[in-house]
């Protein structure tokens, strides 16, 4: 059933590489567990040990402040068509802000995303594959484009007073720093 492996096999970048969601999920000692969902073509595979992703602005702001206090990060992707697979990359994740030396040329890596606002690095010390067989078959028939379009509408300054307003505390209070590291 389950396996594990110190890095990504080809195998295993190919099929991340298929895939149009991932889930990221991190915590604190004493934060709550915050998982999310994931898509937008948002995820780089920049070798069998190192994935990055772009974050763009949502209605929270829990990863950057969960690795601010704990960088541990585990990404989950499931097979929703074809043979079943579950994989998680389990490791020590950062958080690159617009305003730090390397967001520019990591962003470069990307299709341009409206309201991005952090790339997280995640060095992978654990890959594990499980079955996946009470996964159900899904079939994708796209990106939603309501996200960008709200980003678009907001532009730069109002993604600005956005993240003054509502992306500076988690749930739990925790600071995010998004306006110091980013405006």
């Amino acid at each position: 059933m389950g396996k594990q492996y110190e890095m990504l096999s080809d195998r295993l970048i190919d099929f991340i590489h298929k895939q149009s969601v991932f889930f990221v999920g991190t915590a604190t000692a004493d934060s709550r567990v915050n998982v999310s969902p994931k898509g937008m073509d948002s995820l780089r595979v920049l070798n069998n040990k190192r994935v990055i992703w772009l974050n763009v602005t949502g209605s929270g702001n829990e990863t950057a402040a969960h690795i601010a206090q704990t960088p541990r990060m585990t990404i989950m992707f499931c097979a929703f068509e074809g043979s079943p697979l579950v994989l998680r990359l389990y490791g020590k994740a950062q958080a690159i802000h617009r305003k730090d030396p390397q967001w520019q040329s990591l962003f470069g890596l990307f299709d341009p995303l409206p309201g991005a606002r952090q790339i997280f690095i995640l060095d992978i010390d654990l890959v594990q594959t499980s079955c996946g067989m009470g996964v159900p078959y899904l079939t994708f028939t796209g990106e939603r484009e309501q996200l960008n379009n709200w980003a678009e509408r907001k532009g730069e300054t109002g993604i600005e007073e956005y993240w003054r307003e509502k992306n500076q505390l988690t749930i739990d209070g925790l600071p995010t720093d998004i306006v110091e590291k980013n405006i």
